[in-house]
């Protein structure tokens, strides 16, 4: 099989960056990022993981990134993808399926004009790349396009598919712990959160405190034992306990933030953030 390069064009998505770096090598003989500016931990990351970064300040129109593409010694395939907040890493597969097939261009816009028009009828400077999978012949012919060209008026010999970019499809996938579960959520969200000691410590803590003032100032009103002076009393020892349980709730998510983050200062060698 030809080599692929997969190009991944975006910026400030560091959280994101690690996983679409190794989906990408998996899938492909090369992973490059296409940098657009960014400002967060991006670029280093890109540098602790090898990856090669071309910076790019130039009009985000096909023409010009396939131009760009060619400078950087073309593999006999690349696949860019725009890396939005709508992209999917499930997507992946799917789009470097379409950059293995005989296509010489294959791409998906993102315009504002009605979904049902010929997305080979739009112009390169009226639309917004959502993916580009092409061979060196398709950069080399989109090369040398002009901005207020359609893909209709590439070469008659190339192999050309344009549609408009649309949600993948859902297929039914196995869920994780994360998503299978509500409580799963909010457990990993509180692991998340960097003062558990404030969501969960200052809320126990005035419980516990007004339920060790009930069970002092209103127990003893009552003369004797009967419905309801039970179910006041386990009123107050419930109150009591919840604020107790929420206190070392929020002690034990402390120590266990600090844990997982002295785990991933050390994983891989990455320095501790200062």
């Amino acid at each position: 099989m030809e080599s692929l390069r997969i190009v991944l064009m975006g910026k400030d998505f560091e959280l994101r960056f690690i996983s679409l770096v190794v989906r990408a090598r998996e899938l492909g003989d090369e992973v490059v990022l296409l940098d657009l500016g960014s400002t967060d931990q991006t670029l280093s990351l890109a540098k602790k993981i090898d990856c090669r970064v071309i910076d790019y300040d130039d009009e985000l129109l096909v023409p010009k990134l396939a131009e760009c593409l060619l400078k950087d010694n073309a593999a006999e395939h690349s696949l860019l993808i725009n890396i939005t907040n709508q992209f999917r890493l499930r997507d992946m597969p799917l789009l470097v399926n379409r950059a293995r097939e005989n296509w010489d261009v294959h791409m998906a816009f993102s315009t504002e004009q009605n979904n049902s028009s010929n997305p080979q009828e739009v112009a390169y400077k009226d639309a917004d790349i959502s993916h580009l999978a092409a061979s060196k012949q398709g950069l080399e012919s989109l090369s040398r396009a002009d901005v207020s060209d359609t893909p209709l008026e590439l070469e008659q010999g190339l192999r050309v598919r344009v549609l408009h970019s649309k949600p993948s499809p859902k297929v039914q996938q196995r869920e994780s712990l994360a998503t299978a579960s509500k409580f799963a959520q909010l457990f990993y969200w509180m692991l998340e959160s960097r003062h558990p000691l404030l969501l969960f410590g200052i809320p126990g803590l005035v419980l516990f405190f007004v339920g060790y003032k009930l069970s002092g100032n209103v127990l003893d009103s009552f003369n004797e034992w009967n419905q309801t002076s039970v179910g006041v009393g386990l009123a107050v020892i419930a109150v009591t306990l919840m604020g107790l349980f929420a206190m070392m709730v929020g002690l034990i998510l402390y120590i266990m933030g600090k844990q997982v983050k002295q785990i991933q200062s050390q994983y891989n060698h990455w320095p501790k953030e200062e």
